[in-house]
């Protein structure tokens, strides 16, 4: 597929200095870089949050008895109504 890209004038510089250089034509260099980018991308977005939960899965909530007023005033000890 063709496409047109516009490209800042030194970075398209150094890709054609490298393409010479390496033998690599300018559209192998492109897709390459992109392909690093999207890999890149790819691997950055799987990450998973470590599970930090508290007390035993599948057993009551132990809190869920509480109203938020007494939560606040375990959690502050009493300082809550000041």
């Amino acid at each position: 597929m063709k496409t047109t890209l516009e490209i800042h004038d030194s970075v398209l510089l150094r890709a054609k200095r490298l393409s010479k250089r390496t033998g690599k034509p300018l559209r192998a260099l492109v897709e390459e870089g992109l392909r690093h980018v999207l890999e890149s991308n790819d691997k950055a977005s799987s990450f998973t949050l470590e599970d930090c939960s508290v007390g035993d899965a599948g057993k009551p909530n132990p809190l869920e008895v509480y109203s938020w007023q007494d939560l606040r005033s375990e959690i502050y000890g009493g300082e809550a109504d000041r």
